[in-house]
């Protein structure tokens, strides 16, 4: 079931808990480095899934760690797409609309730092706000894998804790740093050996 959301009321709360920067996943590692975790999608840090299989184990650890976030809770499903002008069609294909039909438009941030305007782009995200059901984005979450749609997340209704999936893992901002080691200690086998944890 999906539920509607006040686009501007979405964006205040963003702005009062997260006031150091826009949502745009993938600055979240490093905006919130005390609290952040990466967990990889497949054994042996592999970053592409390759069968049916490999999809099966993507899923699962995905679903896993949204589950161990989110049961029996209201969730934020947020996508995003580019382009070129503030109000044009984005700038390639993706199944952005398909895999997320109910999302509203709610938040465009824009890149205008070069002076050649050519050079602007203009990434849109896109809300909805559903009870969490472990598989209730699968779809989706394949699409990440495949690298079909990126900057993707999941975030509680109080915007506290996130999941950034991409292709080849997830990025989870939790709460707390000790929350954080809960959540990487439990789950220490989807580690990458990288000493900063990429």
């Amino acid at each position: 079931m999906r539920f509607a959301i006040d686009p501007a009321l979405l964006a205040a709360l963003w702005r009062e808990r997260h006031p150091s920067g826009p949502p745009v996943a993938h600055t979240f590692r490093t905006r919130y480095a005390d609290r952040w975790v990466r967990f990889h999608s497949l054994p042996g840090s592999k970053r592409y899934p390759e069968s049916e299989d490999e999809y099966a184990i993507v899923l699962d650890r995905y679903n896993t760690i949204l589950d161990e976030l989110f049961a029996g809770t209201d969730v934020f499903v947020v996508t995003m797409n580019w382009s070129d002008t503030a109000t044009g069609p984005a700038g390639y294909p993706t199944p952005r609309q398909m895999l997320h039909p109910d999302s509203i438009s709610w938040w465009t941030e824009s890149e205008q730092d070069d002076p050649d305007p050519e050079f602007h782009t203009h990434a849109r995200l896109y809300a909805d706000r559903r009870r969490w059901n472990r598989g209730c984005l699968d779809g989706l979450l394949r699409a990440v894998a495949d690298e079909a749609l990126v900057e993707v997340f999941v975030a509680d209704t109080e915007l506290r804790r996130i999941h950034h999936p991409y292709d080849g893992g997830a990025d989870v901002i939790l709460d707390t740093p000790a929350e954080r080691d809960g959540v990487r200690y439990r789950h220490t086998d989807w580690l990458s050996s990288h000493p900063a944890g990429l």
